[in-house]
């Protein structure tokens, strides 16, 4: 008989969620080390919906993009994003945007937007190209790890689009190294502050970021610069609210991580599939020179060689793989019972290859996003690597404007390639990265 996570009420006509009758941490270090095998043999033993226990909360994975569209449109306000993140990043991301809900997420995210606007994104871009186009140009050749180029490139654009400060490189290594300590101390098995482990260091590096922060605050607040950081010190809601000297410092160390992590992992992704398959890395040079060596805004969506090669990625491996949500009372996901105070999860990185919406999911193929397939369409959930609802990522069309841009002076300015057969090794422990860092051979054009 297979254990089930709760029952319904009796007289329902909803199902129990099947539960794994193994160890829920021996769960999750299995999924971690081989997500798609994992997937895979759960999807067989108990369909797209089953559950775990792991670390003392119960975790519904619910597989699909009807699963998803479900939870991520939250039509009954059923799923909360806060108490869901904050087990993972609570102590370390603290009531950034993704971990506010409901009517406080709405009047956030209202005032945040401010700094997304298309005006706004043309300062950036403004401020964004000649830097990117210097640093690309001075690019190592030869062997080359290209995910610890990007990284730090992603980095330098974060620093001074969004904090509009000019830092030597040792302050600079530093808030590196503590935006790395609070991204993987997430998902710490430890989860307390023993010394030396990821939990304890996650949350000395918050206090580093913090300090930062609430050092130059008083400066932005006293002088309107096109950055970031000004941005939100001066930004108003329609009443004239505006964010406390806290809520800033939350939004800029959520946003600062997000913006130059997630990144850095659909640059390299795109890397590396365009040294795998040099013809489409041809395709996006050639259309690259098409259109002078700095790009204008009004340019990016010209890019549309590009443009399909980072959707391809995005699909292949999103930056962010689950979207995890809390039950804030008892409701349902695809026929199934969720009892109150359950977490679930929305895989993207498994739905991205659902063949029911992608043809041969497994393989590398950018047309799949033209015009005349639209593999992608298939379902509003079928691609989904920025999130979906409320929640989806407010910094997207920054994100995508940063990496056209870089990856235009990349092309332009650089050939790269991979041995025949290499296939780059991903470790999903946190976000997912290469654990080589993708070595590539690098020469200049």
């Amino acid at each position: 008989m297979v254990a089930v996570l709760a029952q319904p009420e009796a007289g329902s006509d909803l199902k129990a969620v099947p539960l794994s009758d193994r160890n829920g941490v021996l769960e999750i270090l299995q999924m971690r080390r081989d997500p798609f095998g994992y997937s895979d043999r759960k999807r067989l033993q108990y369909g797209d919906v089953s559950g775990m226990n792991a670390f003392g909360v119960r975790i519904v994975t619910c597989m699909g993009a009807e699963a998803a569209n479900e939870i991520l449109m939250n039509k009954d306000r059923a799923f909360a994003n806060a108490p869901a993140w904050s087990y993972f990043i609570g102590p370390f991301f603290n009531r950034g945007i993704m971990l506010l809900d409901f009517e406080e997420h709405r009047n956030h995210r209202h005032i945040l937007q401010q700094a997304f606007t298309p005006k706004v994104l043309k300062g950036y871009m403004d401020e964004l190209q000649p830097m990117v186009a210097d640093r690309v140009s001075r690019f190592p050749t030869g062997r080359v790890k290209l995910f610890s180029e990007l990284k730090a490139l992603t980095l330098d654009v974060a620093l001074e689009v969004f904090l509009g400060l000019e830092l030597p490189q040792h302050e600079a290594d530093r808030l590196n190294k503590a935006f790395i300590e609070t991204v993987r101390a997430g998902v710490a098995y430890v989860r307390k502050p023993v010394p030396g482990g990821r939990w304890w260091k996650g949350v000395r590096s918050r206090k580093v970021l913090e300090d930062f922060f609430y050092e130059h605050i008083a400066a932005k607040r006293a002088n309107a610069t096109p950055d970031l950081f000004s941005v939100l010190c001066h930004a108003e809601g329609d009443d004239g609210e505006t964010f406390t000297d806290e809520d800033v410092v939350n939004h800029m160390i959520f946003v600062l991580m997000a913006a130059h992590d997630t990144s850095t992992i659909t640059m390299t992704q795109m890397a590396y599939w365009m040294a795998k398959y040099p013809e489409w890395q041809e395709k996006a040079r050639a259309q690259s020179f098409e259109f002078g060596p700095d790009l204008d805004y009004a340019d990016l969506s010209g890019l549309t060689v590009l443009d399909s090669i980072m959707k391809e990625s995005l699909r292949l491996c999103p930056p962010v793989p689950a979207q995890p949500r809390m039950a804030v009372k008892d409701t349902q996901v695809q026929g199934f019972f969720i009892p109150e105070g359950t977490m679930v999860s929305v895989p993207q990185l498994i739905n991205h290859r659902d063949p029911q919406y992608y043809t041969h999911p497994a393989m590398f193929d950018p047309e799949r996003f033209s015009a005349e397939r639209a593999e992608d369409k298939g379902h509003r959930m079928a691609w989904m690597p920025f999130g979906g609802g409320v929640h989806k990522c407010i910094g997207l069309y920054f994100g995508q404007m940063e990496i056209k841009t870089v990856m235009h002076h990349l092309l332009r300015g650089y050939e790269w390639s991979v041995p025949t057969g290499y296939q780059v090794p991903m470790d999903y422990s946190a976000l997912p990265v290469p654990k080589d860092k993708l070595p590539v051979q690098m020469r200049k054009r």
